[in-house]
């Protein structure tokens, strides 16, 4: 659950605030504080995941106050609130490191879709942070002294993994694979580019014309669904019969969301008619794009 500070020198914005966001579920509020230098002592001691701040106070404002937190090594995401629509000064907010903009008076409805949008970066970032982590872990476990083996492919890498969730026979599972190969050769960083691209990035590797290109992406799109539902129906299976199978305990809280292995589980186990369930398509490519850089990079 994410923790929230809130520094606002009104006293009944910083209360309604903290009934939005506890009384919303969005996350806990762990201090409060009514002007800026007490904003900067309570947010120090209380290290929250997020500062919801007031632009304008007497004696020290907002972006003073976030400029001072960060000279300080403060690491939380900031929402700003105000009743200024001075494009300059939101400006000079935003380059300070403000991420949402929260406008006065405050309204319930845009509080909790401004901080439920905020709830949700930061559970992407946390997932990608354990990701990224236990990636560099598996690698660091994988180092051997013997000598250099021949580097792999792409594709090579990528087969076993394939494999290992149960869709290398899968159509969609060639289409998952030209994305990875084409992401290993021009792409940089830990993100990847919108899915849309992505899938008619793969529909190109098929030669098309340009004409054709969005027709077929949308059945890439169709084909790598398919593959990855049958990736997460093998999975939950593993864990049913086994749930400290190495598979699962690698495959499962890496590549899918938690409550959707569960439902699958639950699914499977209890004989129920399959849901259209959620899958996160973008995260699987991503920690699957993640997991092959890394393998590579341990082969050099």
């Amino acid at each position: 659950m994410l923790s929230f500070g809130i520094v606002d020198d009104d006293a009944v914005s910083r209360l309604m605030l903290h009934k939005i966001i506890e009384k919303g579920g969005l996350g806990e509020v762990v201090g409060t504080a009514g002007s800026g230098s007490e904003g900067e002592r309570v947010l120090l001691e209380t290290s929250p995941d997020v500062v919801v701040i007031d632009l304008l106070m007497p004696d020290q404002d907002g972006i003073e106050t976030i400029i001072r937190l960060k000279e300080q090594g403060f690491q939380g995401k900031y929402v700003m609130i105000s009743q200024i629509e001075n494009k300059e000064m939101i400006g000079k907010a935003y380059q300070a490191g403000v991420e949402y903009y929260i406008q006065k008076p405050i309204n319930k409805i845009e509080v909790e879709a401004v901080l439920s949008k905020v709830n949700e970066q930061w559970k992407i970032s946390r997932s990608l942070k354990e990701i990224q982590d236990s990636l560099t872990k598996l690698s660091l476990l994988n180092l051997s002294p013997e000598s250099p083996r021949k580097k792999r492919s792409v594709r090579e890498v990528v087969q076993p993994i394939l494999m290992d969730m149960g869709i290398v026979g899968e159509s969609g599972s060639r289409d998952v694979t030209d994305i990875i190969e084409h992401l290993t050769k021009h792409h940089r960083g830990d993100g990847i580019p919108p899915l849309k691209e992505l899938y008619e990035t793969a529909a190109r590797s098929h030669k098309l014309e340009e004409a054709d290109v969005e027709k077929e992406g949308k059945a890439v799109e169709q084909r790598i669904r398919r593959a990855v539902m049958v990736a997460l129906a093998h999975i939950a299976s593993i864990g049913l019969t086994d749930y400290s199978n190495p598979k699962f305990e690698h495959y499962a809280p890496l590549y899918f969301e938690f409550q959707d292995v569960r439902l699958k589980m639950k699914e499977i186990d209890e004989n129920l008619k399959s849901e259209k369930s959620k899958i996160n398509i973008k995260k699987f490519l991503q920690v699957l794009y993640l997991e092959v850089t890394d393998k590579m990079r341990s082969e050099h």
